[in-house]
């Protein structure tokens, strides 16, 4: 039987169950929380205070930008970030399953939360939410055509917030699949000429590394950038 590079991609199933909810579940127990310690305890352990640390920098960097009105997102932004961050970092583990490379998880993520900015800008600013979609001073003879090309731009962004997350990963995965079935190929052929393809393999992880949490930040900064739009 022939295997392609990209069952590695399949959602896998278990005595006909899919695995896919446990791999979603996952990450949540893994992140450290205040309610085991005692409330009279100042002083944290050092998990807790990289997980602080990590979610005031979220907050300065996503969430103070915004106008005040977007203030109130900030939990809902820092929560998804640390989701997709953890799925993207479990995934590099091997014999795990990376959930945000199934396109279905990835738009299922962006379109709520794009349509929720949507509906929040013709809320509270009608008249400024529809400005966006023509810019000022456009000839007249252009204006029906840059409706439609704003329009088509804006339903667009749910469609680009998924794929550019599951393009990424899918293609960061399937590369070091590949180097790494050469490399056990090298090794058992030409042991020596395998050193420099684990070297490439060493490196190519730590790119993958990088790329995990760069498309974490990428999804929620855009995000947040639709909503400064609608606030």
């Amino acid at each position: 039987m022939t295997l392609s590079a990209f069952d590695q991609f399949l959602s896998p199933v278990y005595l006909g169950v899919p695995l896919i909810a446990l791999a979603i579940l996952l990450p949540w127990p893994l992140l450290p929380t205040l309610a085991p310690a005692p409330l009279h305890r100042w002083l944290s352990n050092r998990l807790l205070s990289s997980q602080n640390w990590l979610i005031g920098w979220i907050v300065n960097q996503v969430i103070l930008p915004l106008n005040p009105g977007g203030h109130k997102w900030a939990a809902l932004f820092v929560s998804l970030m640390m989701f997709i961050l953890s799925l993207n970092l479990l995934g590099l583990l091997p014999y795990t399953f990376t959930p945000t490379t199934q396109l279905s998880l990835s738009l299922g993520l962006a379109f709520p939360l794009w349509l929720a900015t949507v509906i929040v800008g013709a809320r509270n600013q009608p008249t400024e939410a529809l400005a966006h979609l023509l810019p000022k001073g456009t000839p007249t003879l252009l204006i029906p055509v840059l409706i439609v090309i704003e329009t088509i731009s804006v339903l667009i962004r749910p469609l680009s917030l998924g794929v550019r997350l599951t393009a990424n990963l899918t293609a960061g995965h399937l590369l070091i699949q590949l180097i790494s079935s050469a490399m056990l190929f090298l090794l058992l052929q030409m042991s020596p000429a395998a050193i420099p393809t684990m070297i490439i393999l060493f490196f190519l992880t730590l790119l993958e590394t990088a790329v995990a949490v760069i498309q974490a930040y990428v999804f929620v900064l855009l995000l947040s950038l639709y909503l400064q739009e609608n606030i």
